[in-house]
């Protein structure tokens, strides 16, 4: 594994990402550099990241002897946003970055959650078999979190009935789709796939990277596990291992909203179906009004409100003849 980069998309958490950064120090093997995108673009933010700079390359030591693309030598690159663009657009420009950098692979995450010592090392050992890689966590609690590894792409829904166990022998599960916490991928993928659309935002587009992803080589699920979730989410047991978590109504309005950007990308893959589609969409409602009503139920009203408009522009988005998919790099 050559030049691997760690890129992190953060807003307004500055302690989860002062544990974040903390927990990278301990790593078993140095990263290549470390790009940490700021989408409040705050001076707190930034502070902590040269504060990080300092520690890191007194750690590890500068990359002089393998400088970026651009001569740089640190290993950590502060990105603040001008305005914030969601974990869509912090997860696209931070990927870009460290792209035009010159690394070979890139390790994505979001602010709240903390690598394992040796996951660096772990994904390492992997990349030898694939090019894209997501590896298992383990939840605020120190649990098992669940993941949903598999893509109904006619419904345009999550597989409810994903196994997430591990048989004995079992070495990793085939994906079509991959998660901002703590995906790994190569180069050759962005290459080939393109940059993550910023145009949703927030929601779905790690799911969606990841199934272009799949289309260009094939992606692992591993049992080992990688990184930790640091932030308690309030939620409901589903069943013996799944969870209904809580959502503001502004992820409500993107959950139905950016379904139409997954149909236009399978469309362009000739995966879609309008009238399971139509089935998904229903599905994906019910169980949006399921979430408010176990869950939510102070935003009865206004999650209703939020859901539907969401909807009302993902048709919007099905009909518009200049949509196009993010372009591939290679």
């Amino acid at each position: 594994m050559n030049r691997p980069a760690i890129v992190i998309v953060t807003f307004k958490r500055q302690e989860l990402l002062s544990q974040l950064l903390d927990s990278i120090e301990k790593s078993s093997v140095a990263p290549w550099r470390v790009v940490v995108v700021d989408n409040e673009n705050a001076q707190l933010t930034a502070d902590i990241v040269r504060d990080f700079e300092a520690r890191a390359n007194a750690l590890w030591g500068p990359t002089g002897d393998d400088p970026d693309d651009e001569g740089g030598t640190s290993r950590v690159v502060y990105l603040p946003m001008e305005e914030n663009t969601g974990g869509a657009g912090g997860f696209s420009a931070g990927v870009r970055r460290a792209y035009e950098l010159g690394a070979e692979w890139f390790w994505v995450m979001d602010d709240d959650v903390a690598i394992e010592p040796d996951g660096l090392a772990v994904l390492a050992r992997w990349s030898k078999e694939s090019d894209a890689i997501m590896g298992t966590r383990r939840d605020f609690d120190g649990g098992h979190f669940f993941w949903q590894h598999r893509f109904w792409t006619g419904l345009a829904i999550y597989n409810p009935f994903s196994r997430d166990g591990w048989r004995p022998g079992e070495r990793y599960k085939l994906c079509n789709v991959l998660c901002f916490e703590g995906s790994f991928f190569s180069r050759r993928v962005v290459q080939k796939a393109g940059l993550p659309d910023p145009r949703f935002f927030i929601y779905l587009d790690d799911a969606c990277f990841g199934y272009v992803a799949s289309k260009v080589t094939d992606v692992y699920y591993i049992p080992d596990v990688v990184l930790s979730r640091r932030r308690e989410v309030a939620n409901k047991e589903i069943g013996s291992v799944r969870q209904l978590n809580s959502a503001s109504d502004m992820t409500r309005y993107y959950i139905t909203r950016n379904r139409a950007y997954l149909a236009r990308y399978f469309q362009v893959y000739g995966d879609y179906n309008p009238a399971l589609y139509a089935v998904g969409t229903l599905a994906n409602f019910a169980k949006e009004l399921l979430r408010i009503l176990i869950v939510d139920r102070s935003h009865l009203r206004s999650g209703w409100s939020r859901l539907w408009a969401g909807y009302v522009e993902s048709r919007r988005i099905l009909r518009d003849p200049g949509w196009e998919p993010m372009p591939p790099l290679g």
